[in-house]
């Protein structure tokens, strides 16, 4: 890949270059993610009163998650920003005029490219949607432990741990309820009706953060089947359990791993709208990681660019303005390929398509 010593060292020289704007790419696309979600989850902490290591746990989750795409925007950065350097203190017209071939000035971008690929690859295969999994998992069990917050005095609420609840007075604070009723139909044909005095919603003994229950005071449960039951009781603990907490519930389509995804599409009773979403899924993993060398070729041709005006604009911009393009192509064709418009395949990599091409034009231009 490099013809002489003297090229081995010109872009041993631009590859290291790029790898701490690489590392500052993604610590600046990565609190640009965060500051999207700092407002909710500090909603969602004053509301659940979850502690500062919970919602540092979450963000950690969201992180990891998002790498699969952080990695082709830093990237793109971070060439873009080097090569952007280089040619405007006039380094890329000395190498060539030492005779340095194309493929010497070219070759770091692409080899950083490639291994950014790799990574980017086996994080969107498998770590991304633990991220994922984990941090929806997570979020809901804290919402457990606050579980009041969704009960309004005076009014049913309906899909409350998969029952009808209501209570006549609220304090969420405490978890505190007054003149409880509650309907659970979980049991199928043996609906329950539960009246009570009081409740207090309070962590479960078994797996405190975790799980919560509801300890009813002076009440009557009343079970409707063949004959009419009737209960009463001075205290009464109704635990309450989330399908998403305890796993039971079907993972998302982000949440599947590649592996996971492959097996699910095997499935032949598989209806064709959800075989499509998963198509979509498994495309995006592969179209994402292989949109990393593209970044990188297109990193170069717009970097080399010899307009210096262009140069003193900052590679942050440009990177900037080629991703929220790149993102809007995307999310459009995604869109067509959800909804059948497209052929799935031809919907996903288009976008992939369009930047190769624009990356061998500005290469063609520039290096001519």
């Amino acid at each position: 890949m490099f013809p002489s010593p003297r090229g081995f060292k010109a872009s041993q020289y631009i590859f290291f270059e790029m790898l701490p704007a690489f590392i500052l790419g993604l610590a600046v696309f990565l609190s640009i993610i965060l500051m999207f979600q700092v407002l909710r989850l500090t909603e969602f902490a004053l509301v659940h009163g979850v502690s500062l290591l919970s919602i540092l746990e979450l963000i950690g989750y969201v992180c990891v998650s998002m790498l699969p795409v952080l990695f082709p925007m830093s990237l793109l950065f971070a060439v873009i920003l080097t090569y952007g350097r280089l040619s405007g203190d006039s380094e890329i017209v000395a190498m060539k005029a030492c005779g340095l071939p194309m493929t010497s000035l070219l070759a770091p971008a692409l080899v950083l490219g490639m291994l950014v690929a790799v990574l980017s690859g086996r994080t969107t295969f498998d770590l991304a949607p633990w991220g994922n999994r984990q941090f929806e998992v997570l979020l809901t069990r804290f919402a457990n432990t606050k579980a009041a917050a969704a009960i309004k005095p005076g009014t049913f609420a309906e899909g409350f741990f998969d029952m009808v609840v209501y209570a006549k007075d609220v304090d969420s604070d405490q978890g505190l309820l007054k003149g409880v009723f509650i309907y659970d139909e979980k049991q199928g044909d043996t609906p329950l009706t539960i009246i009570a005095k009081s409740g207090r919603i309070i962590p479960d003994p078994e797996m405190p953060g975790h799980r919560v229950l509801l300890r009813l005071n002076e009440g009557d449960i009343h079970r409707k089947g063949t004959n009419h039951t009737k209960i009463k009781f001075d205290t009464y603990d109704l635990k309450l359990v989330d399908p998403v907490k305890d796993n039971k519930r079907e993972k998302s389509p982000p949440s599947l791993t590649l592996s996971d995804l492959e097996e699910r599409l095997q499935q032949p009773e598989l209806k064709e709208n959800e075989r499509r979403t998963l198509l979509t899924e498994w495309h995006k993993r592969w179209a994402i990681a292989v949109l990393c060398p593209v970044f990188a070729l297109i990193g170069v041709g717009l970097g080399t660019t010899t307009n210096r005006r262009q140069q003193k604009a900052g590679g942050m911009i440009l990177s900037v303005v080629l991703i929220i393009v790149y993102w809007v192509l995307y999310l459009s064709f995604e869109g067509f390929a959800r909804s059948g418009t497209l052929p799935v395949a031809l919907a996903v990599w288009f976008p992939n398509a369009v930047f190769a091409s624009i990356a061998a034009w500005t290469l063609k231009k520039n290096w001519n």
